[in-house]
């Protein structure tokens, strides 16, 4: 073995660089252990915004909560830029493979870190870039975990340790919490059996590649907080609760209770940090086998249930095997045909997680899942070559059985699914080859590959192919592509990013796909296309602006009606302008203009569009104040508006903006002692020309919908 050889003072550039950097990224502050202080909250709401390109959907906002519940977690628990493994890197989404190339061989010819200030010397990084990940990373020159102790006092001495206790509800009456009436036939009309009121419990003390311990208790809106042995309902509607250890060892992980899992491309096991299509047109295209991650969000499908260990057989080999049984929502049928294939079946998984109508709680947890499966992984001592096998194995205790619709023919029958698959990523010079490619029950096949490459220091390119039969089946995959899930779609992507002067950055991307087969309202085989530009400008170190045009084709069938029902192509363009800036110390201002188009059919184009005003101030050192006043206005709800919302912490806010009227919010957030802090929110929107709000059980007599919400923190 060579010799390391001696430590050398890292170069740095001029004094005035470094005083610019410490005062973009914290201003003055005493040195700590890790040399800067990290900011008390990240600004997730411009960050995401920059990761994601548009919100076009509801199903776009889920993904939305996923990546906001990520970017907690590392914030949370910060990965040490010391000791980080390339895959740990690439899981930020904000680190080129160029970066995490420089950084890892900087580390090697240098020796660790000695401040977070000599990621200045560090090829590639530009401030931008630090600022970034400054609230999700830590550089500490001693190892916290060298000399652990004894568990349980760690754990009752760590300082990220926090309980928090929030409550919301909708101000307006709505019918579905009204009396239970009866309808003209005498039978008793459809109510949520329970309270309006929304209740969350959360409590979680981790430490950085040590241990994770935490329980969520949710009960949303309408569902009911009651003891019921019998029924299986214990207080709240949802429980979590998981318990993590690394590190031990040839032991690396061992999760015990609800955890995710992430492995290759996410063909078939992926956590919830997933952009896919975004602004960020480099970065977001690849994925890394993070592995084994503790679940503490409350999306109540996404997760497993039980356990899984990760064990170091060699240094360069590493496996992992996990378990997994839970009850999951789905409507169960009785076979009316007595030759019937099935005598009792389910016709697909019900996702909402709502539990407030009796058909609601009567799909609750009616169907069992068992998941069992591995995954081993080869990592080369330099990281750049990395080699996976991962299994899968999905049993039901009743099968499934889609409708009988056409475009049905190919989903998954039966009660059992099995898939295998191979990843593969390799590291040279400034290239990275990627990819993935399973097999699931039934033969069908699901393969992605791309390229990172940078062509020179100011210019990047993303290319990425995918195929997903029509008859291949993932339940817990995300893989990139356009639709929500990896089935019956190819398609080809190209990303470019170019930096042609300091402050300007100029990104776009290019997607073109197919359904080879049909799918939901779309009754013929289809094609459509996908490309974004964005061009952003930082005028000074507090302040980024930005200007975005994206335009997508897809098809549907026509609303018109025909004797054979045919997709047609859909056409929708958007148009964003965001400039977000720091004036004053304490004052931040963002300003937003977002607007777009519809065309289906050939006819004429609907249009959408809000204009809104963010403010945030800090008049006291322990009060905060965010605000905002928007106007919108769109043509139907085709031209609807999605637009994010700073909210309290560890929730986020994307409300649907269809017709005209105004939408304002008011955030204040308070530190009482270093211990509590509390925060309160009130919403209103205001719609006009509408003497109704929503419809059926949550429709609102009147103009306007108002929400509170009130949360607390304590820090143990």
């Amino acid at each position: 073995m060579k010799p390391r050889p001696p430590r050398r003072r890292p170069l740095v550039r001029p004094l005035p660089a470094l005083l610019l950097i410490a005062g973009l990224l914290f201003g003055a502050a005493a040195a700590r252990a890790q040399d800067y202080p990290r900011p008390p909250v990240p600004d997730l709401d411009r960050l995401t915004q920059e990761l994601f390109a548009e919100i076009q959907s509801d199903e776009s906002s889920v993904a939305y909560e996923d990546l906001y519940e990520t970017l907690l977690l590392y914030y949370q628990t910060p990965v040490s830029l010391n000791t980080a493994t390339r895959d740990e890197l690439r899981s930020l989404l904000l680190l080129s493979e160029t970066q995490i190339t420089n950084l890892l061989e900087h580390r090697q010819r240098t020796g660790p870190l000695l401040s977070f200030y000599e990621l200045q010397s560090v090829e590639g990084f530009d401030l931008r870039t630090i600022y970034r990940i400054a609230p999700f990373v830590a550089v500490l020159t001693t190892d916290p975990n060298a000399v652990r102790g004894n568990l349980w006092q760690r754990i009752a001495r760590e300082e990220n340790n926090a309980l928090f206790l929030r409550y919301e509800r909708t101000v307006q009456g709505r019918p579905g919490y009204g009396p239970a009436d009866t309808t003209s036939t005498g039978r008793p009309a459809t109510r949520y059996l329970g309270s309006p009121d929304k209740l969350l419990l959360r409590y979680r003390v981790s430490r950085s590649r040590d241990f994770s311990l935490g329980f969520t208790a949710e009960k949303d809106a309408g569902e009911q907080l009651i003891w019921s042995p019998k029924t299986q309902r214990y207080g709240a509607d949802f429980y979590s609760a998981h318990f993590v250890v690394q590190e031990r060892g040839r032991l690396k992980t061992l999760a015990l209770g609800d955890y995710q899992l992430q492995f290759g491309q996410g063909l078939l096991l992926s956590s919830g940090f997933v952009v896919g299509k975004g602004a960020e047109t480099i970065t977001t295209v690849r994925r890394s086998s993070v592995g084994v991650r503790p679940y503490a969000s409350v999306l109540e499908n996404s997760f497993f249930r039980g356990a899984a260990a990760t064990v170091a057989v060699t240094p360069t080999v590493r496996a992992t095997v996990f378990g997994s049984r839970k009850r999951v929502d789905a409507s169960l049928q009785q076979a009316q045909d007595s030759l019937a294939e099935f005598r009792e079946f389910t016709s697909g998984l019900q996702l909402s997680g709502f539990h407030r109508t009796p058909t609601e709680l009567a799909n609750r947890n009616a169907l069992q899942e068992t998941v069992l499966g591995g995954h081993a992984q080869y990592t080369s001592l330099s990281g750049d070559l990395q080699l996976g096998a991962t299994a899968i194995n999905t049993q039901f205790d009743k099968p499934l059985q889609r409708r009988d619709e056409l475009y049905n023919q190919y989903e998954l029958r039966g009660d059992r699914n099995l898939a295998l698959g191979a990843h593969y990523s390799y590291v040279w010079r400034n290239l990275l080859l990627f990819g993935e490619t399973a097999r699931s029950s039934g033969g069908g096949l699901g393969t992605v590959n791309g390229l990172l490459a940078s062509l020179s220091p100011a210019v990047d390119v993303s290319v990425l192919q995918r195929h997903y039969a029509r008859d291949f089946h993932t339940l817990y995959g995300n893989a990139f592509g356009e639709n929500s899930r990896n089935i019956n779609e190819s398609g080809l992507y190209v990303g470019l990013k170019v930096r042609p002067a300091p402050r300007w950055e100029a990104s776009a991307y290019y997607d073109r796909f197919s359904f080879p087969w049909l799918r939901y309202q779309a009754s013929a085989p289809s094609t459509g296309h996908d490309w974004l530009l964005r061009l952003t400008f930082s005028p000074s170190k507090t302040s980024l602006l930005y200007v975005q045009l994206r335009q997508r084709t897809k098809s549907f069938d026509a609303d018109t009606v025909r004797a054979v029902p045919l997709p047609v192509p859909t056409q929708r363009r958007s148009l964003l302008l965001y400039y977000d800036t720091n004036p004053l110390p304490g004052l931040s201002l963002r300003t937003r203009v977002q607007g777009s188009s519809y065309r289906d059919d050939g006819g004429p184009a609907r249009h959408g569009y809000v204009l809104a005003q963010d403010v945030t101030v800090q008049p006291l050192r322990r009060l905060r104040l965010s605000a905002r006043y928007a106007l919108f206005d769109t043509d139907d709800y085709d031209t609807r508006q999605y637009v994010f919302e700073q909210d309290v912490l560890y929730a986020f806010s994307i409300p649907v903006l269809a017709g005209q009227g105004t939408r304002t919010y008011v955030l204040a957030q308070f530190d009482v002692n270093r211990h509590l802090t509390l925060w309160l929110r009130y919403a209103d929107t205001h719609y006009r020309h509408q003497d109704t709000v929503g419809s059926g059980l949550d429709e609102i007599q009147g103009n306007r919908r108002s929400d509170v919400k009130a949360q607390l923190r304590y820090r143990f």
